[in-house]
C-alpha cells in the first residue's frame, strides 16, 4: 500500500505518534483535530461555535498542502464534548463553512479532554 504523510506548521503539531495527515489511494485521511492556535498550542474560543471554527481552520490547513480544500470533503467525523446541549450551535458553525453537496458525517458525544469539539476528515484528492 502507498501511503503519504501530510505535515504543515499551520495546524496543530501532534502531541503523540501520528500524523496530521496521510493520502492513500487518492484520499487524505486526517487526525482529529481541536481548537488549538497553530502557533502557542492555546485553546481558541470559549463557545463551541468559536471552537468549531478553530478546529475546521485547522483542518482546512492540513487539507491546504495537498491543494484541497472543504469542497473536496467526503466525510466527516464530529466528537462534541456535550452532544445534547451544544448540538444545533455547532451544527449552525459547522453549516457556515462546509459548502455543498455537503458530506457525509457521524457527530457523537465523546469525552473530550478540556475541548468542546473534535473532528476528523475523509477528503478526495483531485485528480488532474
Amino acid at each position: 500500500m502507498n501511503k503519504t504523510a501530510v505535515s504543515t506548521p499551520n495546524a496543530p503539531q501532534p502531541k503523540g505518534p501520528y500524523s496530521q495527515g496521510i493520502v492513500s489511494n487518492g484520499l487524505l485521511f486526517t487526525s482529529g483535530f481541536g481548537p488549538h492556535d497553530p502557533i502557542t498550542g492555546s485553546l481558541v474560543g470559549v463557545t463551541v461555535a468559536e471552537q468549531t471554527v478553530q478546529t475546521l481552520r485547522n483542518l482546512e490547513a492540513v487539507l491546504a498542502e495537498r491543494g484541497l480544500d472543504l469542497s473536496d470533503l467526503v466525510k466527516a467525523t464530529v466528537h462534541l464534548q456535550h452532544l445534547e446541549r451544544d448540538f444545533a450551535e455547532f451544527n449552525q458553525a459547522y453549516a457556515s463553512l462546509v459548502p455543498s453537496p455537503l458530506p457525509v458525517r457521524t457527530t457523537v458525544g465523546s469525552n473530550l479532554l478540556g475541548i468542546l469539539v473534535e473532528i476528523d476528515f475523509v477528503v478526495a484528492e483531485r485528480t488532474a
